[in-house]
Formats: C-alpha cells, structure tokens, sequence
C-alpha cells in the first residue's frame, strides 16, 4: 500500500453475489464516506453498499510480516 493509499481508509465496497466485492471509491473521512453512499444508494437502489475502514499497516507489522515469511 503507497503512502497515498494509506491516507484514504475510508472505502464504500459494493456486496455482489457469491460473496464477491468491488471497492467503488475511497475516501479520509467517514463523514465523506457517508454523505456518497447516500447518493450511490439514491441512483442505485438496487445494489448493496458498505463502508469499511482499512487501517494503514503500521511499520511493527509490516516487519513482524516480513520476519514471518522468512520463517
């Protein structure tokens, strides 16, 4: 994950069948979030939408990762 994905944690998944999922826009705050998923949910009545938080990895994990996969 780049340093600018890391600053959008906020992500609006669209739910498909046979429990497939499709990301559909990020975004920093949840407020943001929130306020698209009104619109997504006024043109697509149809579709199911989540919002999600995705936390940046911080750096002890990304190295206790990598200490794991030289195991």
């Amino acid at each position: 994950m780049t340093y600018r994905d890391s600053l959008y944690s906020w992500h609006i998944v669209r739910l498909l069948p046979q429990f497939q999922r499709v990301t559909v826009a990020r975004f920093r705050s949840r407020s943001q979030a929130e306020n698209h998923i009104k619109v997504l949910r006024r043109l697509m009545p149809t579709a199911a939408f989540v919002i999600v938080f995705d936390p940046p990895a911080s750096p002890k994990t990304a190295s206790c990762e990598a200490l794991q996969s030289k195991m």
